[in-house]
């Protein structure tokens, strides 16, 4: 499978508030049972139930995509389902969150998304997206380890949340890794505090940032992507090292590299379609590179590698070489309590992509 270039634009409306649980408990004061010494101790806070951490927010996005389409039958099996011809108004997330620290060196996180879809259930059904929980390492929590299904630390774009993300669909090239950009797995992050508080903030400024998946990660996971079983005995390898350098000016720019390597095993193929093996050699490497938006951005990734591709000529799904990546430039345009990021941004993709091998991921 081969995927080509096309302009489309889309438009989406934000939709969902943000709330909070603050869960309250009332205290029962008793008087003592003995009467106070001179060296009476001061009195202790109640200490804090698990439930007084956890919090709960959500997002939504209803999108319209034929507004100036140029190609009806643009069509992309990893993307929005209402691209091309027959699409009308969409639901593209509906998002509940339930997030918070259990624990001081407990973290918990878990998102399951209502507006999924597939071709024989049809719309809006619910889908675990992730959960997880960290494990802080430290008191800082600069070392962390996450156990559970979470956003594999492949590329920068993966990792951005769609609330942050310019672009609406993340770019082929290297989205095509890993679908729905989870899976299931024990991974390791590291950074330090000051810098973990900067990948915060990048996100808590409206600078479009990925989100603290740690200046250094390395992770092991099933291969196979999201809410799927695993279906032999080799899972994948994960590294990913970026960093955000920032400059007197304030200005920051993140360079980063990251590759992963495992086997990857075609479970499901469309009629007619034959296979040259079952399981494939699945490795990549990449790098990325963002200037953030304050007010010009510049942001890039090109990723290399080899995976299972559909091949026309043969009919057969093969073992092919696979390149590709895009690049973006941004500008933060404020007016007076406004902020609009216009963009222009290009992506090419030669390659195949880690799904389920249907009719309608091959066309």
């Amino acid at each position: 499978m081969r995927i080509s270039g096309n302009l489309f634009f889309t438009m989406a409306l934000i939709v969902f508030g943000l709330t909070t649980i603050n869960a309250q408990t009332d205290t029962i004061k008793t008087e003592p049972k003995t009467a106070p010494t001179e060296q009476t101790s001061k009195p202790t806070e109640p200490k804090k139930h698990w439930f007084e951490a956890i919090s709960i927010r959500g997002y939504g996005q209803v999108r319209y995509n034929r507004f100036l389409e140029t190609n009806p039958d643009l069509n992309c099996e990893q993307c929005d389902k209402s691209w091309g011809k027959g699409g009308g108004l969409f639901l593209r997330r509906l998002r509940v969150i339930i997030y918070g620290n259990v624990h001081e060196r407990v973290y918990v996180y878990i998102q399951p998304d209502f507006a999924s879809s597939a071709s024989t259930t049809g719309l809006h059904f619910g889908q675990l997206r992730d959960a997880y929980f960290d494990l802080a390492l430290d008191k800082n929590k600069e070392f962390r380890l996450r156990f559970g299904q979470s956003k594999v630390p492949f590329g920068f774009e993966n990792m951005q949340s769609s609330q942050n993300r310019l672009t609406l669909d993340r770019n082929d090239a290297l989205n095509s890794a890993v679908s729905n950009e989870r899976d299931l797995g024990v991974f390791f992050f590291w950074a330090p505090k000051k810098i973990r508080k900067r990948f915060s903030d990048l996100v808590n400024d409206g600078l479009k940032g990925s989100g603290d998946y740690g200046v250094f990660a390395f992770g092991v996971y099933n291969g196979q992507t999201a809410n799927k079983p695993e279906a032999n005995e080799n899972q994948h390898m994960v590294a990913r090292l970026t960093y955000p350098f920032q400059f007197k000016n304030g200005q920051i720019l993140e360079a980063g590299i990251q590759g992963y390597t495992g086997n990857y095993v075609v479970t499901t193929l469309t009629k007619n379609v034959t296979m040259e093996k079952a399981e494939f050699l699945d490795q990549r490497a990449a790098a990325s590179i963002i200037l953030y938006p304050q007010p010009f951005g510049f942001q890039a990734e090109y990723n290399i590698g080899t995976g299972p591709e559909y091949n026309v000529d043969s009919n057969k799904v093969m073992q092919k070489e696979l390149m590709g990546g895009y690049a973006m430039i941004n500008y933060m345009l404020k007016i007076k309590k406004q902020v609009i990021f216009p963009f222009v941004k290009y992506q090419m993709y030669d390659g195949g992509k880690n799904m389920n091998w249907t009719q309608e991921a091959i066309l």
